[in-house]
């Protein structure tokens, strides 16, 4: 036996899809509009996970720019027929409307790490689609969205086959299942002469759960189990809340196993606040008498600590390329011409382009925050020579909720904003900026060496963030502590679905022309 610790897979990884290829269990995860599409990691144990790679071309045309945020690539379902892995996800153009307007893709891979075919289009009945190979045919599992006034959102899932070369639809559509309370991301397996439909339930928030169906026949009908296999929604005391989106997996062995999500909340007099997003965890799973599954330590609830029916086996994690994981970045891969590590040395050079809130061309690196406690660190050098440049550090959620420490230009001290940066005079500052749903605040500007490179950093403690910069070999504090419970899943009006991360990022409005070098980034989490 193995013990484990959820989250197994920690920050932001939601909506882990897991299955076994031998001695080996991958998970791929959502990755919204983020790079690198659908990240994959492997384990032996079930304890210690790596990154292996990711569905490379899962965006059409490498691009998912003008996606909004939470948008982009959902729930991707990963699957094993015995000579390779298929992928289906989709692509969300819209959210928090009536449409979802959704793109649902397949691609196939003989190896996670390695070319993954050309995304091809199946039926786009909405989001959460998976795959089920039974008996030599393809079926195609997804929620049924009812846009129209008066409709539900989730109307109930349903099930396609699929012709395994073309992809194309066999026959009609099935309807599998209808529930009062919100069902999706299906999966589907076979076991002792059931059909079991593995469901989320009650949505991914704090009333997040697992529910199972079963029926005798494929295309149903199926019965619900009258209770759920797992939630945390009756308890708020516990540790991981949110647990849901479920996937069941057979060991070696013959024991079971149960992939899901889950957030640890820091409770804050605004509420729960889950800034680490939602995480990868693993639990135990038995079959009581009546051929149902159940949690092997009883109830409902997710456990901590799990003994997996696994032998230990400590992996090391290999890097990918220079600028590849851990490193993300918005709507596109990283590309040369705006990321530039072979100029100089030692150094990543940003180019400047749009402003922190684009859906297009926002030049950002970023790491995921995965503790409660961080620290990111770099050194950035650059000339800004108007307000419309900036370069420096940033810790961010989305583009409603960030805060940054930027390298920029200012009127001379006393003068107001007016502007006129092409008259020549001005200063570099440092300027905090705290984003909200709400409003844009600039919280502080503080005058630097124009000519000498400025390491920045900031400190994350729970919901308290504080920013520094290095002066004379000492840190010094930038502004008031700020409020990091912001950038989190549960703050604000709108859907919010990633985490947080920690990165580097440089703007130029106008010319798209200025560069900021950087070195040394370095982000801490324990």
């Amino acid at each position: 036996m193995t013990m484990l610790h959820n989250p197994v897979i920690r920050g932001f990884a939601p909506d882990p899809s897991l299955v076994r290829v031998g001695d080996w269990y991958y998970v791929a995860t959502s990755s919204f509009e983020w790079f690198p599409t659908i990240p994959i990691h492997r384990s032996r144990d079930l304890a210690h996970w790596e990154y292996a790679g990711h569905v490379r071309g899962a965006a059409p045309g490498d691009s998912l720019a003008g996606v909004p945020d939470s948008g982009g690539i959902w729930a991707p379902s990963l699957s094993w027929d015995g000579e390779r892995f298929w992928v289906v996800y989709a692509v969300v153009r819209s959210v928090g409307t009536p449409y979802f307007d959704t793109d649902t893709y397949v691609s196939t891979a003989t190896e996670v790490g390695g070319k993954w075919s050309a995304p091809r289009r199946v039926a786009s009945h909405g989001f959460d689609p998976a795959l089920f190979p039974h008996e030599g045919r393809l079926w195609l599992l997804n929620l049924q969205n009812d846009h129209r006034p008066g409709g539900r959102r989730f109307a109930g899932i349903i099930l396609t086959e699929l012709d395994r070369e073309t992809l194309s639809p066999v026959g009609g559509t099935h309807l599998l299942l209808q529930h009062e309370r919100l069902v999706e991301g299906p999966k589907l397996l076979w076991r002792d002469g059931w059909f079991l439909l593995v469901l989320a339930e009650g949505g991914t928030g704090f009333e997040h759960g697992v529910r199972v169906a079963r029926s005798r026949a494929l295309t149903g009908a199926y019965e619900l189990d009258d209770r759920p296999l797992l939630t945390s929604r009756d308890d708020p005391s516990l540790p991981l809340q949110k647990a849901g989106h479920g996937e069941l997996v057979q060991t070696p062995g013959g024991d079971w196993v149960l992939s899901h999500l889950a957030s640890r909340p820091l409770h804050t007099p605004d509420g729960p606040r889950c800034t680490l997003g939602r995480e990868t965890a693993i639990q135990t799973v038995t079959w009581d008498a009546e051929g149902w599954p159940r949690l092997v330590h009883g109830g409902h609830h997710p456990a901590v600590e799990v003994d997996a029916p696994t032998r230990p086996h400590t992996q090391v994690a290999t890097p990918d390329e220079e600028l590849g994981w851990p490193w993300s970045t918005l709507r596109a891969a990283p590309d040369p011409s705006w990321a530039d590590v072979t100029t100089r040395p030692g150094w990543i050079r940003l180019r400047g382009r749009h402003g922190p809130e684009s859906r297009w061309a926002h030049s950002l690196l970023a790491q995921r925050i995965t503790e409660r406690r961080a620290e990111a660190e770099v050194t950035v050098e650059a000339l800004p020579g108007t307000f419309t440049q900036t370069a420096g550090l940033v810790l961010r959620y989305n583009a409603e909720a960030y805060l940054s420490l930027d390298l920029t230009w200012a009127e001379p001290d006393g003068e107001g904003q007016h502007g006129q940066q092409w008259r020549g005079a001005g200063r570099t500052v440092l300027r905090l900026t705290e984003r909200d749903e709400a409003s844009t605040r600039s919280v502080t500007v503080v005058d630097v060496d124009a000519e000498a490179p400025v390491t920045l950093g900031v400190t994350v403690v729970g919901v308290t963030a504080r920013f520094w910069h290095v002066r004379d070999g000492v840190r010094t504090a930038v502004g008031e502590p700020l409020d990091f419970g912001k950038l989190s899943d549960d703050h604000g009006s709108k859907l919010r679905f990633t985490g947080s991360m920690a990165g580097i990022h440089a703007v130029d409005l106008v010319d798209a022309a200025f560069t900021a070098d950087f070195t040394g980034f370095r982000l801490t989490c324990w």
